[in-house]
């Protein structure tokens, strides 16, 4: 547990006394929150949904999937 809390410590320190890391940090993760929203709505649509109608018919197309 004291190991933990050293490491805990260690980023929280390093974090704290940053200047510019704190906005590069900030805008890494809205990067890839947008980056990441935008290939989830766009290129990954739900294809189980919008082709099947109920859990059954979803289970029998992902079981011949696999089984093939």
């Amino acid at each position: 547990m004291h190991l933990l809390r050293n490491i805990y410590q260690f980023y929280y320190q390093g974090f704290k006394s940053m200047t510019v890391g704190k906005r590069l940090w900030a805008i890494i993760i809205i990067k890839l929150i947008i980056l990441f929203l935008v290939l989830k709505l766009f290129f990954f649509p739900d294809f189980l949904k919008t082709n099947f109608k109920t859990d059954e018919e979803r289970s029998n197309h992902v079981i011949e999937q696999l089984t093939k």
